[in-house]
């Protein structure tokens, strides 16, 4: 027989799924955290990009450099998908649409009065 007193486990589901910012079980988490909104800098410089990597080449725009504020990048994420007439998301502090839509999201940024890269 072996001995179980220095046993340890190496896999379990025990836990479910854990919460990427605390590192507790999402069940426990409940997703509150207190993370502010940054408030909207004078000056917003938008980044532009196609991605396709990971998205079974399915090809998406990021729009990226903007500020971690959740309302402003809904509100922002909403005229896009207005104005691509297009699918989107706001994910991690980036606006992403569905398709290659550089050049819809060009002319509501720059009529927004944001500096665009990209």
């Amino acid at each position: 027989m072996s001995d179980r007193t220095n046993a340890r486990v190496v896999y379990s589901t025990g836990a479910g799924r854990i919460c990427p910012t605390c590192g507790e079980p999402v069940e426990k988490c409940g997703g509150r955290h207190d993370v502010a909104d940054e408030p909207l800098p004078s000056r917003i410089v938008a980044k532009l990009r196609i991605e396709k990597k990971g998205r079974g080449g399915k090809t998406v725009t990021v729009i990226d450099g903007l500020p971690r504020n959740a309302p402003f990048l809904n509100e922002l994420c909403q005229e896009l998908k207005r104005a691509a007439g297009c699918g989107g998301a706001v994910t991690d502090g980036t606006v992403e649409l569905q398709g290659d839509m550089r050049e819809r999201a060009r002319s509501v940024l720059s009529r927004r009065g944001y500096t665009i890269k990209g």
